[in-house]
């Protein structure tokens, strides 16, 4: 998948110089894992900073679970090695690895109180009983957990649970922390609570962090890069502003957001030069490469595509009309019927300038719209 568009771009994450190697914590390099014909993890590799937050985000399926738990020891890899701190812990057990990890339905044993739940990583290691209880309190402070030592899982709310979980990870003071899906249980006022309380405690501790999550916005919330997978691979890496403001394939662009696609077709202009246009009549002029008869996606974020009353130079041709307004609290959704297809245009809530009915034309800062390859699996 090509990006097509001409003009200059910002480099992705992966065009940014490598830190020295001491700067490196945990080093994925060229890890695979295979289920009979699926190729679960195919050949991912990924250098993370000490105390850096990264997240693997992707559709289900594509294999950051299964990534999570062969850095935590519970898979093995088929191939490749992971190493932490220049250590490999390719034949390390789960427990040696000096990892924390925090599940999805957190796993809290149910007949343990709070404090016991804390405690267990610390007495499994067999740590001296007074260094158990400086810990535990330690972490019932940072959690804000003081007044539940005493609770049992069931007395608590979805929030406590999950910083139990947490307390109960970080407690033996693990290098690196991982996240399994870990807020997803909550609904979306407390998980967006959480969101901020998490990337606050990580950024105080300096801990080393690997969240795994399908939520763009969580993503975004947390973590300092972004590993973006697709169908066992690590396909783009960057800050969150970096993968989404240029996105290195179409499967990128469509995760991250709401963009508009029109399919279109490369055509010579009478100048010779190649054009993208869409059958609602879109065109954009100048992409880097493709020949004509090529099919490709003309793109453009919904934030960043305007309407018009009169013809662009984006849109010159048939006109499109507006089918529906939504009220989406900071934003208006206009959707508009062109040539057959659904554009969505997002608005200040408050613009009133068009209505359903209204004859419109599809317009965008060049710099905003993007000409690429379509992927033929979707």
């Amino acid at each position: 998948m090509t990006v097509l568009e001409l003009g200059s771009q910002p480099a992705g994450a992966r065009d940014i110089p490598a830190p020295a190697a001491a700067e490196f914590d945990l080093d994925i390099r060229g890890v695979s894992k295979r289920y009979g014909a699926l190729k679960a993890v195919d050949n991912s590799s990924l250098a993370i900073r000490k105390g850096e937050i990264i997240s693997f985000l992707g559709p289900s399926g594509c294999g950051k679970s299964t990534l999570l738990n062969m850095i935590a020891g519970f898979i093995t890899p088929d191939a490749g090695d992971i190493r932490l701190a220049g250590r490999s812990l390719i034949d390390l057990p789960p427990n040696r690895r000096e990892t924390g990890m925090v599940f999805q339905h957190y796993a809290l044993f149910p007949h343990m109180t709070v404090k016991d739940n804390i405690a267990y990583g610390l007495e499994a290691r067999r740590q001296p009983a007074a260094l158990i209880r400086e810990r535990v309190a330690t972490m019932l402070s940072l959690l804000k957990l003081d007044e539940f030592g005493g609770r049992y899982p069931a007395e608590l709310s979805g929030g406590q649970r999950q910083r139990v979980a947490v307390a109960r990870a970080l407690a033996p003071q693990p290098k690196v922390l991982l996240l399994d899906e870990a807020l997803s249980a909550l609904d979306k006022n407390l998980r967006e609570e959480m969101q901020i309380e998490l990337s606050l405690l990580l950024r105080r501790l300096q801990i080393t962090t690997i969240l795994v999550t399908h939520d763009q916005a969580e993503s975004f919330a947390i973590s300092d890069r972004i590993a973006i997978m697709e169908r066992g691979r690590i396909v783009q890496v960057g800050t969150p502003e970096e993968v989404y403001r240029n996105p290195v394939s179409s499967f990128v662009l469509r995760f991250l957001g709401s963009a508009n696609e029109l399919p279109a077709v490369v055509e010579k202009a009478a100048d010779g030069r190649p054009v993208a246009v869409a059958r609602c009549g879109v065109r954009v002029a100048e992409p880097a490469a493709g020949q004509p008869g090529d099919d490709v996606g003309i793109f453009v974020r919904s934030e960043d595509t305007r309407l018009s009353k009169q013809p662009t130079e984006l849109h010159p041709g048939q006109s499109g009309v507006i089918t529906l307004v939504t009220f989406l609290g900071s934003v208006s959704r206009f959707v508009v019927d062109v040539g057959g297809l659904q554009v969505v245009a997002d608005y200040p809530a408050d613009f009133r300038a068009l209505a359903v009915g209204d004859k419109v034309y599809i317009d965008a800062e060049r710099a905003h719209v993007r000409v690429m390859t379509v992927d033929a699996e979707r």
